[in-house]
């Protein structure tokens, strides 16, 4: 019996420079284990109409040359490519499609404002959409059938490292204490300024480094998690972070603003902490408390990131593919490698 065929249509991609969706890679890659036959179709929109005119024509080539049960794109912006359907689509939302591009004064730019626009458009056309985040419901209006499937962890390679070992991997010293900071600093969404003025007053009372995980490869970035004593996160909006569910996954404490699904993924867990507000005072206050501990998360921060292995995570996708193509007609499920 013949595998499940999936195009899958993306903005961003592998072979993109300097791109940073590595969840996007491995959530393939992890499907085409479980027995799906997962196609790429990827593109550069870069906020220019031609660009996407041209790529949509691209895709209608690309379906009549091929044979495919169903289209999955990534972000609401794929979603367009697929308009007017041919087959089934499931949008995958991961954040910023659906809150906007933020400006510096924290609002949608108007660019940010026409994504939202569309992403909401295409999310009315899908069979099915997927949330990395139950919060991002509170965007979406009237839409296909909701699904929350975080983005999944790969934790054969998020994994705990003996400290001194990550940073002779890094070629830092092991005397040091260091504070990680996951993004790029220029992007007014992440707030590295707030999080370079909670550290250097965390420096009044607490020596500590700002490390930037910024650009780094991505087999890299385990050895900067447990080289590092803790992660700040202070992002403005985020989907679902995936740089706090990594954290966790190599036990490194995270000190973070109430954004998103964090404070969820943080509850509990010895050494991590959801600041009470968002001032550099708070956030420094957080973590010194965090850093004089002067230990790991114990495990806990490992066992809970287990729930976001993207083997379990993939199965989840497999049955929400199952779910739109069962209300087609009676079509039936191709066999699929177990789960």
């Amino acid at each position: 019996m013949s595998a499940l065929r999936v195009l899958m249509i993306t903005s961003e991609w592998a072979s993109d420079p300097g791109h940073t969706a590595h969840f996007i890679a491995r959530q393939v890659r992890f499907l085409r284990a479980a027995g799906v036959e997962v196609d790429v179709f990827s593109f550069r929109g870069a906020r220019h109409p031609l660009r996407y005119l041209v790529a949509w024509a691209q895709l209608r080539l690309r379906l009549v040359g091929q044979r495919y049960d169903l289209v999955h794109a990534q972000f609401g912006q794929s979603g367009l490519l697929a308009l007017p359907k041919r087959l089934p689509l499931v949008v995958t939302f991961r954040g910023d499609d659906l809150f906007g591009i933020l400006g510096h004064d924290g609002r949608p730019t108007p660019a940010g404002r026409l994504l939202q626009w569309l992403s909401r458009r295409v999310a009315r056309r899908a069979d099915a959409a997927i949330l990395v985040s139950e919060h991002l419901k509170g965007y979406l209006s009237q839409s296909a059938p909701v699904h929350i499937v975080p983005s999944g962890i790969d934790l054969d390679l998020f994994r705990c490292i003996p400290q001194e070992e990550a940073c002779r991997r890094l070629g830092l010293s092991p005397d040091r204490r260091r504070v990680l900071f996951v993004g790029d600093p220029a992007d007014p969404r992440k707030r590295y300024d707030l999080a370079r003025e909670a550290v250097e007053r965390l420096n009044r009372t607490v020596a500590a480094e700002l490390v930037i995980g910024w650009r780094v490869p991505h087999d890299h970035m385990p050895f900067y998690m447990n080289a590092c004593d803790a992660l700040v996160f202070t992002s403005r909006e985020e989907g679902s972070p995936n740089a706090v569910k990594e954290a966790l996954a190599c036990d490194l404490p995270v000190v973070s603003v109430a954004v998103a699904d964090v404070p969820m993924r943080l509850a509990g867990i010895p050494g991590c902490e959801v600041s009470a507000d968002e001032s550099p005072e708070t956030i420094a206050a957080a973590l010194e408390r965090s850093l004089r501990r002067n230990e790991r998360s114990g495990g806990h921060g490992r066992e809970a990131a287990c729930q976001l292995d993207e083997r379990l995570l993939t199965g989840r996708v497999v049955d929400i593919y199952r779910s739109v193509l069962a209300g087609r007609n009676g079509y039936h499920t191709p066999e699929l490698a177990h789960v």
